[in-house]
């Protein structure tokens, strides 16, 4: 009679603890789970986060919950997911910057390590836009190297912040072709839209879901997209290699991490709910129509999270190679 009643306080402990898996090895959250993003609102981070948090909150059962926390080329929002309990609670909407390009970037100021965070699901790959305001005298890509070569130094190229694929795309776009803009770094793709759209910023480069009204509507205009192919969402609008430039080639990427002591109960199940989300036509539709990719890492699509470590790890070593070539440097 003790051992049984014995057993039954343990399962009861279990039960109670947070984010703890069943005898079965099934997690379940038993608060509302952070989903913490690196950048301001409106932008393709935040825009990629919200577009799943609603159904992977009925997946989950507990509501997800978009948190920004905007900074350092979005290394403020991972740090914090870095060292947070690691229970399944808390976690990153993880960025081709803070994932990738600032680890060689800050160097020895990164508040946290690649070994700090472990992968769960990738949820989308984008494009990258360069577009320039109506006012600049550029149709073409070629045509804007060109009027940048007659006014070396006078003109700009806006980005959402250093380190990020927009920040490195701009670097590409330097070294290929010897041009030299200013680079004028934001805390987001809304604010540096905002003053594109203003007219105070002649050049920019975002990813095209954050951006991609603004050129369908005319306030913006497209010169290229920085993939191999063209993108669906807009198709007209040609890539940097048939614009003669192919080594200007970026693809961001958006994807869930956590903690890297998260319990392996949690990661399969949320990398599981983020998987099935993906799969719905009508949540993949609304990234199709911002002009995401999918992720198509694992054998039979999407992701595991040994795929996407490995894709993280790859992405790494690139983005450090073209960190110090470019020569680019963080301020302070």
């Amino acid at each position: 009679m003790r051992l049984t009643r014995r057993h039954s306080l343990l399962a009861a402990a279990a039960l109670a603890a947070p984010g703890i898996a069943s005898a079965q090895g099934q997690w379940s959250p038993n608060r509302p789970v952070r989903l913490v993003v690196g950048f301001t609102p409106a932008g393709t981070t935040d825009i990629a986060a919200r577009i799943i948090t609603e159904p992977l909150s009925q997946r989950l059962g507990q509501q997800v919950i978009v948190e920004n926390r905007p900074g350092a080329g979005g290394n403020l929002g991972a740090d914090l997911v870095a060292k947070a309990d690691p229970d399944g609670h808390t976690i990153l909407m993880q960025t081709i910057s803070s994932g990738a390009i600032n680890y060689q970037l800050y160097g020895q100021r990164m508040p946290y390590k690649p070994e700090d965070l472990v992968g769960i699901s990738l949820v989308t790959r984008v494009p990258n836009a360069i577009f320039v305001h109506p006012g600049v005298q550029a149709n073409t890509l070629g045509e804007l190297v060109e009027l940048a070569k007659r006014n070396p130094g006078r003109m700009n190229i806006g980005s959402s912040g250093v380190g990020t694929s927009l920040h490195m795309t701009g670097e590409l776009l330097k070294l290929a072709t010897g041009i030299d803009l200013l680079h004028v770094p934001f805390r987001g793709a809304g604010p540096m839209l905002q003053e594109m759209i203003a007219g105070r910023i002649q050049v920019g480069v975002d990813n095209l879901p954050s951006v991609v009204n603004h050129l369908r509507e005319g306030r913006l205009r497209p010169l290229a997209v920085t993939t191999k192919t063209r993108s669906p969402a807009m198709p007209e609008v040609p890539t940097t290699e048939e614009a003669g430039l192919p080594s200007v080639e970026a693809t961001a990427w958006f994807g869930l991490v956590g903690p890297a002591r998260m319990p392996r109960e949690a990661i399969l199940r949320i990398n599981r709910e983020c998987e099935a989300v993906l799969a719905d036509p009508a949540v993949w539709r609304r990234f199709e129509e911002l002009g995401g990719m999918r992720a198509d890492l694992a054998p039979g699509g999407g992701s595991t999270p040994e795929t996407f470590d490995t894709f993280i790890r790859n992405e790494v070593a690139k983005w450090s190679d073209v960190v110090r070539r470019s020569g680019a440097t963080v301020e302070g």
